[in-house]
């Protein structure tokens, strides 16, 4: 099966961005502006299992790499993200907001984040 799924990345530093690079170009990725691509990934068993294991064999992955896919479930046809490698951080933007809150993540009607 072949799917369209975006993907943004953060490898930090010294990631081995010449590894990505060149799993990019194999899955003839399309540049997107900074750190974001789009392709098509053909996988056999599931879509997330598949990717996260072609990653890993490509990229050395480092405790600083954060790669964030979305894509369009084939069951429920919404859209979800989800990071496949690494996890979220504090945004560079927290605290700008007068009366910032913290608020609990709420489940959107069009975009399922995971």
């Amino acid at each position: 099966m072949k799917t369209s799924i975006w993907m943004s990345y953060d490898l930090g530093v010294r990631g081995d961005y010449e590894g990505l690079f060149t799993w990019l170009d194999e899955h003839h990725a399309i540049e997107c502006g900074d750190n974001l691509a789009f392709l098509q990934f053909d996988f056999s068993s599931t879509l997330l299992e598949s990717i996260q294991a072609s990653i890993r064999d490509a990229v050395k992955i480092t405790r600083k790499s954060r790669i964030y896919m979305i894509w369009r479930d084939e069951h429920s046809n919404k859209m979800k993200g989800r990071f496949i490698i690494g996890s979220r951080k504090v945004p560079p933007w927290t605290g700008y907001a007068v009366g910032n809150e913290d608020i609990e993540e709420e489940e959107i009607e069009e975009i399922e984040m995971i």
